[in-house]
């Protein structure tokens, strides 16, 4: 109990969710372009990307809670995983990860449910662009001070 309310963690506990805030919002933002781009453009060409944000529905409202809760869990990470160091292969690897674990499962799905695997591709594809924005959101966030990063021990 004597180290949980030390100072030091304290402020290293709120730089995360700090972190984890900014992730979210990204991968909501994306979210939602990702969403309009699937309605207007591809459904014509894979009925299966169909959502409807102008009809909002709970469905829609949960799918976009839970790319923002991933989007908190990949910010909190993604400080702790990038720290002070300048090294692309940590942020290409964070994203990376990320994005194909969502990605590769929605494949799998798409592979089980439907004779057709490509609109499930094109979700791959979606829940790495989710990651990137994240990514490019908490590095201008950390280059312009909003955020510090984790600090190199």
């Amino acid at each position: 109990m004597k180290g949980i309310f030390e100072p030091q963690l304290m402020v290293e506990r709120l730089e995360s969710l700090k972190a984890g805030l900014i992730g979210g919002l990204a991968v909501v933002f994306a979210f939602l372009i990702s969403s309009f781009v699937n309605t207007l453009l591809l459904a014509k060409y894979f009925p299966a990307l169909v959502s409807t944000p102008i009809d909002v529905h709970w469905r829609w409202l949960f799918s976009g809670v839970v790319a923002g809760f991933s989007g908190l869990l990949f910010g909190v990470t993604y400080r702790y995983v990038i720290r002070s160091d300048q090294n692309p292969q940590l942020k290409t690897g964070a994203v990376m990860a990320f994005g194909l674990v969502r990605g590769l499962t929605q494949i799998e799905l798409g592979w089980n449910a439907n004779n057709s695997v490509l609109p499930f591709f094109v979700l791959a594809g979606e829940s790495i662009f989710w990651f990137v924005m994240a990514a490019i959101a908490l590095d201008v966030a950390i280059q312009i001070g909003w955020v510090n990063p984790f600090p190199s021990r």
